[in-house]
């Protein structure tokens, strides 16, 4: 393993113990809390396209948002992950129609839109362990969202949902060539808009 595959590693590390000591009133609260943060960007153009998650486990929340979204009139892609893990998307209409797909993931029922149906999107919302201020994200590992921003171009808005403690200074995240970057990282207590050049090479 090379020193920037370890330096990943152990980050994710200290971000699995973090994450699972929060409590789940903690989590609920800044669920609510990203979801308001988000909707107020002015990136979010009214009736856009907004490719989003649905989050599990002690990810930060995003069913708060996504209900906001969709009442809000904006055409909501979550992902659908493939079986080579990269991610096919579906447009979610209803909350509560979504099922478990595979390992476990809600995705949506409805025709699927192609892995390049995210670059539809004016804006994308992105899980992710941790970001700092250059733009960098540290993902689970599996490259899925690395694939699916290759297919964005510059203008399409990428943001990062984190807790406060997961936003990190510029040059804490380790990052590899194909690595793709985000505009913006938000968390429950801030909104913190990145440094970033958009050097990265596609996947």
């Amino acid at each position: 393993m090379d020193e920037v595959a370890l330096a990943k590693q152990q980050l994710r590390r200290q971000v699995a113990i973090s994450r699972g000591a929060r409590s789940p009133e903690g989590q609920s609260a800044a669920a609510d809390a990203l979801a308001a943060r988000v909707v107020q960007l002015p990136e979010l153009v009214a009736g856009s396209a907004v490719a989003a998650y649905v989050s599990v486990g002690d990810e930060p929340g995003t069913r708060p948002l996504l209900a906001s979204l969709l009442a809000g009139g904006q055409r909501v892609l979550v992902p659908v992950l493939r079986p080579d893990l990269d991610l096919d998307w579906g447009e979610l209409t209803d909350l509560a129609g979504l099922h478990p797909g595979r390992r476990g993931l809600p995705e949506p029922v409805g025709p699927r839109l192609g892995p390049d149906a995210v670059a539809d999107a004016a804006v994308v919302v992105c899980p992710g362990l941790a970001g700092d201020q250059t733009g960098a994200r540290l993902g689970r590992g599996g490259g899925s969202y690395d694939r699916a921003l290759a297919r964005c171009d510059a203008t399409t808005w990428r943001c990062l949902l984190l807790h406060d403690d997961e936003q990190l200074p510029a040059g804490e995240v380790p990052v590899e060539p194909h690595d793709q970057q985000v505009h913006a990282l938000v968390t429950p207590g801030a909104l913190v808009r990145c440094r970033t050049s958009f050097t990265t090479a596609p996947w």
